[in-house]
């Protein structure tokens, strides 16, 4: 490995600044480590320098996907000037996949290293002129399409020397296969980057075309693999989160300080209050109650924090759950019983709560009524409500009497809104006039709501 055009603190410096940008805790002291352990290792030897790095600047397997895809920016591949002239010379798209099984076939990484790197600057070149600052991976695997390479991989793997009795079963030889062609795509997305990187700049590319872990990723935009990774999470954060609510709770118990009867006590001793006195708070634990729009796109951020606060239970007297459509009904005992199998968490509330009257849509206004008429119970001067929901009625009334009642009756509403602010009041979104009820907060990633569930639950 070269390199390249800059000095290896720069590199380093870069990596550490776009993992940083990335939600990445990386001190001054691990960034020193990361120097010593390259000054160790040397740059002859690429993938050493990227187990050297990730040792000394991760704290945990989650963060090693987009570790990898920023090293790659900053320490790239070595590439000849030959491999350059793919993008004035298009290869064969059939003499290519010829090469591509190939390769596949033998489990070649370098071969395919130099197949992506050639695929990209045939096929994945877009732009006005030559000198575009552009390639797709999309366009450039649309094109070549290695997954259709699967079935003549496999009958070359049978019928290679020594594989009369083959050492995988047809299935797992079929997953072996494309669990090649997955990392190459991979090298595909990589060389993308990497060009674009060239022209638009390491630092940008880094920030803007690297996904981030999925703890960062958009609730309403998180796909079904993201929601599953995040759902993994749940209990080590839980765990986290429980700690620092233990620490507020045992620095609460200790009470703040009376005033008068600190300054009553003070006169023994000159006026200098040598002896707080402190007003104590009665050991006792709050009761939670969650209250959860399960319906469309904000059903993925409503699970999260149910299975959350569920790992959590213990930190509290009371939780009750209850999740709506356009009608709320009590799920506590669903997530109870569903804490082995939180995949199936929201197909579980949907088949088994009433959440929808005579029509499908989210409706707050009826949602929050009939909540304020059934469940007044489950509200009282230890309560604290969390509503999960976008506020967006589909044209509905709003029904703002009742969730005033709501917060009358609580001892606080946190209103948790998966949407940005700058959406709150668009179309049919009566965030605004929510708002001015009880406290409205952006929640938009699992970071987010780890960070606001810590802040936010009473102690």
């Amino acid at each position: 490995m070269s390199p390249g055009d800059s000095a290896p603190a720069a590199r380093l410096t870069g990596l550490v600044g776009a993992l940083r940008a990335h939600g990445f805790r990386i001190g001054t002291g691990e960034t020193v480590d990361a120097g010593q352990a390259l000054e160790a290792v040397g740059f002859t030897d690429r993938e050493r320098v990227r187990e050297a790095l990730a040792a000394t600047l991760l704290h945990g397997e989650g963060q090693r996907p987009v570790f990898d895809q920023v090293f790659d920016l900053y320490f790239p591949l070595g590439h000849t000037p030959a491999a350059e002239t793919y993008a004035n010379t298009p290869p064969d798209l059939a003499a290519l996949r010829e090469r591509l099984a190939e390769a596949l076939t033998a489990g070649d990484g370098a071969a395919l290293d130099r197949l992506a790197a050639e695929a990209v600057g045939g096929f994945g070149g877009f732009g006005s002129g030559p000198d575009s600052d552009g390639w797709s991976s999309y366009q450039t695997l649309s094109r070549l399409r290695p997954e259709t390479l699967l079935a003549r991989v496999r009958e070359r793997l049978r019928a290679a020397p020594g594989a009369a009795e083959p050492e995988f079963t047809e299935r797992l030889l079929d997953d072996e296969i494309r669990r090649r062609i997955e990392a190459f795509r991979e090298r595909v997305r990589t060389e993308a980057r990497r060009r674009v990187a060239e022209r638009q700049g390491r630092d940008r590319v880094a920030r803007r075309a690297v996904a981030g872990t999925a703890d960062s990723v958009d609730f309403l935009l998180a796909g079904r693999a993201q929601l599953d990774e995040l759902r993994r999470t749940v209990r080590p954060l839980a765990r986290k989160l429980a700690t620092r609510l233990a620490a507020r709770r045992r620095r609460a118990s200790r009470g703040e300080i009376d005033l008068r009867r600190t300054l009553r006590r003070s006169l023994s001793t000159g006026g200098v209050p040598v002896r707080p006195v402190l007003r104590r708070r009665p050991p006792r634990r709050p009761e939670l109650v969650l209250l959860c729009d399960v319906s469309g796109s904000v059903a993925g951020f409503a699970q999260f924090t149910m299975l959350l606060v569920q790992a959590l239970h213990d930190q509290f007297s009371r939780v009750r759950v209850f999740a709506f459509v356009n009608r709320v009904d009590e799920v506590t005992g669903l997530i109870a019983r569903g804490s082995a199998d939180p995949a199936g968490l929201g197909d579980r509330i949907l088949a088994e709560a009433e959440l929808t009257g005579w029509h499908g849509q989210s409706d707050y206004g009826t949602a929050l009524g009939e909540f304020a008429d059934r469940y007044a119970e489950a509200l009282g001067p230890r309560t604290v409500v969390f509503v999960l929901g976008d506020a967006r009625t589909n044209g509905s009334d709003p029904n703002l009497a009742a969730l005033k009642g709501i917060a009358d009756r609580a001892r606080r509403v946190h209103w948790l809104n998966p949407e940005q602010p700058s959406l709150w009041g668009t179309g049919d979104s009566v965030a605004p006039a929510y708002a001015g009820l009880v406290e409205m907060r952006p929640c938009r990633n699992a970071r987010q709501l780890g960070a606001l569930i810590g802040r936010l639950l009473p102690v």
